[in-house]
């Protein structure tokens, strides 16, 4: 990237008058700084932007993620209002496929009162557009704004971009990580001189034996515990579809992205995407702390295929030209598959709902297991 980026400026202006900054306040401020974050002044989404998300790859996506929205409104009594909440809606594309679903359900299209969480103004206007048509709806800068009621939430690779915070292991601890400025003027990581007190209390067990040198990250709990409390005092589901571990474990995985590519996350700061994969264990385990109850994660291509997305896909081009039914083809091989492009096994899908939801469509199986080990007493492994 070539770009002029003015937000590195002031970043080096911040570091110069108080010293290295955490890498959670400069991912921060690459994202949501009020002038030249990157989701405050741009639209990163699609073939024009700098990547392309699911509901960007095949309208099934967002169909199905609507029949789920469908199948936890009956599950929880088919309440006469349901708030469809949307975090991060990009441009509105997952939100209208779902709608188009759910009006087959008239009895739940009439209950719907739409929430799009989003603090982009393009993307507003973008959803707004797609959205044309559409009753009873609103935008909110953050879910604290959404008017309590019964709720599905969709989170897709939202958690991704929430700032993180990173520890590199020492002789004599962990220490936190920085950004600071090399003798070239560079934007270059660093790590503070002390070490974070009695850290290691804190570490997930596979962290513990972590070498020196090695990184461990994590996000605070407070969007899940928001997203997770929501649900389990008001009624309904969430569902959180993003790329990451399974397991807290020891790792780097800040990025930046743009134009498709990855690039250095500390060259043009406001002018790349910069993300770090998501910690599902950590996920599960706020959610549970805070006595709501996890459904999953389970990857995405098998969350979807239990939903029924291949035979929508045999439906869509059973009505269609031989080329258009190759895109289908291949979109279906993107959102299931794995390996290079593939996003079914990096992509993990967690549900969270109010505690006495005990099995969700897509994670019955997951359900099921988990329902046998707190029966029994054990765990898994």
């Amino acid at each position: 990237m070539s770009e002029y980026s003015p937000l590195q400026s002031e970043i080096k202006k911040l570091i110069k008058s108080s010293g290295p900054m955490p890498v959670w306040r400069y991912m921060d401020l690459c994202l949501t700084h009020p002038k030249h974050g990157y989701y405050v002044s741009r639209d990163p989404l699609g073939r024009e932007g700098d990547f392309i998300t699911a509901p960007e790859v095949s309208q099934m996506f967002g169909e199905l993620l609507g029949l789920w929205a469908a199948s936890v409104w009956k599950a929880i009594g088919s309440p006469s209002l349901l708030r469809l909440i949307e975090l991060g809606p990009g441009h509105g594309t997952m939100m209208a496929d779902a709608l188009r679903a759910l009006r087959v359900l008239p009895p739940l299209y009439q209950s719907l009162s739409i929430h799009l969480v989003e603090i982009n103004p393009l993307l507003r206007d973008k959803q707004k557009a797609t959205l044309t048509g559409a009753r009873n709806i609103a935008w909110h800068d953050t879910i604290d704004d959404v008017p309590d009621g019964p709720s599905v939430i969709f989170a897709n690779e939202y958690f991704d971009v929430l700032p993180i915070h990173q520890v590199v292991r020492g002789q004599n601890g962990w220490h936190e990580r920085t950004v600071e400025i090399d003798g070239d003027g560079k934007l270059v990581f660093g790590a503070a001189a002390e070490p974070t007190p009695r850290f290691e209390v804190l570490l997930p067990p596979l962290v513990r034996a972590a070498p020196v040198g090695a990184v461990f990250e994590w996000r605070p709990d407070a969007e899940i515990m928001k997203i997770a409390s929501r649900v389990r005092d008001q009624d309904g589901a969430a569902l959180i579809v993003d790329y990451g571990h399974l397991r807290s474990d020891a790792g780097d995985t800040f990025q930046a992205i743009a134009r498709h590519n990855f690039t250095d996350p500390l060259k043009s700061p406001g002018l790349a995407d910069v993300t770090a994969h998501v910690d599902f264990q950590a996920l599960v385990r706020a959610t549970e702390d805070i006595g709501a109850r996890a459904h999953g994660p389970v990857t995405q291509g098998d969350f979807l295929k239990r939903l029924g997305i291949e035979t929508r896909a045999v439906t869509l081009m059973a009505k269609t030209t031989h080329e258009i039914s190759e895109d289908i083809s291949g979109a279906l091989k993107r959102l299931v598959g794995g390996g290079r492009g593939g996003m079914g096994q990096m992509f993990k899908v967690l549900a969270v709902s109010e505690p006495n939801l005990t099995s969700l469509a897509g994670f019955e199986d997951e359900d099921q297991d988990a329902g046998a080990e707190q029966d029994t007493g054990t765990e898994s492994p």
